[in-house]
């Protein structure tokens, strides 16, 4: 063999040996960086960095750090994540509006929630409720149906903003119980709960964690849950399904993505570490303490498929409503 050749096929060799070290490296190999793609302090936030916590000893010595990416209706730090490394040591820590309705309520984000991550495992999901001010003389979801009905246009529902959850929930609910109950969007959760329990407006749906206290103090009436399964902050409000109002099941929802492309070991053993994690019963309470219903099927697959029928769900309902975030 010629020396040069020699030399051009240990150099080829050497960084074949290199590469493929490289491939063999265990997960990680350096900190996993978790973005929250929302600002600090926030219930997101909260759940995401008690997550964080709870993986670190079961990911072997590397760190977990929390890293938050606000801005754009979570779209920078979903992006973000999106362009990253496709090598597990960046994930997301994401929610209903980047992994389901910002496609379809921004004309461009720059992602796809479906094409640009691989699921690694659902977390669960925080419930919102439908509660009305007590002046309302209806008492379930049926009797608030015939009532809107009868004062058809005179009825008003609050939202924390144009697109928001709350909102996209109101326009659900006209769509399948046939109501005309008016948006009234606010800026924030704050605003909108102050407007409805001082009656400004009629009724609103916003998460559980939120309207308990005044539930609880008979300032706000619970109607029912919004979700296809009852709360267990709430086991004795039946849910709007549960009541005659078909295909309603509305909760923002969380979950663990990563880029995709992600090899599939990679993913799995950042599911069972996060599965695992979800299974300590002080974790379990600390975020059921927050609102969240853990998710009971936590295999990558089952939130790929749900995250597919999220976002069909959505664009109808965002189309209906005319929202946009542009």
């Amino acid at each position: 063999m010629h020396p040069i050749s020699r030399r051009t096929f240990a150099a080829f060799a050497g960084c074949a040996a290199l590469g493929l070290a490289h491939a063999q490296a265990p997960f990680p190999s350096k900190p996993v960086v978790l973005v929250i793609p929302y600002a600090p302090g926030g219930p997101t936030d909260a759940m995401a960095r008690t997550l964080a916590t709870a993986i670190r000893p079961l990911l072997g010595s590397q760190p977990v750090l929390v890293e938050n990416k606000p801005g754009a209706g979570a779209n920078i730090g979903a992006d973000y994540v999106a362009r990253a490394e496709p090598d597990g040591h960046t994930i997301m820590f994401g929610t209903s509006a980047p992994l389901a309705i910002n496609v379809s309520l921004y004309s461009k984000i720059g992602y796809d929630p479906v094409r640009s991550f691989a699921p690694v495992i659902h977390v669960g999901s925080l419930p919102n409720v439908l509660v009305v001010h007590p002046a309302v003389p209806a008492k379930n979801v049926q009797e608030l149906i015939a009532y809107a009905k009868a004062q058809r246009g005179k009825l008003s529902f609050a939202s924390s903003g144009s697109g928001a959850s709350s909102h996209l929930a109101g326009v659900l609910f006209n769509q399948r119980a046939g109501t005309d109950i008016q948006h009234i969007p606010y800026k924030g959760t704050g605003p909108a709960l102050n407007d409805l329990l001082g009656g400004q407006v009629t009724m609103a749906f916003t998460d559980v964690l939120t309207a308990l206290p005044h539930i609880k103090a008979g300032k706000l009436r619970a109607l029912g849950v919004t979700t296809a399964e009852r709360s267990r902050s709430l086991p004795d409000v039946p849910t709007v399904m549960e009541q005659g109002v078909p295909d309603y099941d509305v909760s923002v929802f969380f979950a663990i993505v990563a880029p995709a492309g992600t090899p599939r070991d990679v993913v799995q053993r950042l599911n069972g570490a996060f599965a695992s994690a979800l299974k300590q019963p002080d974790v379990r309470e600390r975020l059921e303490g927050q609102g969240l219903q853990i998710a009971a099927d936590q295999r990558p697959e089952q939130l790929a498929a749900f995250i597919r029928a999220e976002v069909d769900k959505w664009r109808e309902v965002v189309k209906v409503s005319g929202a946009r975030a542009d």
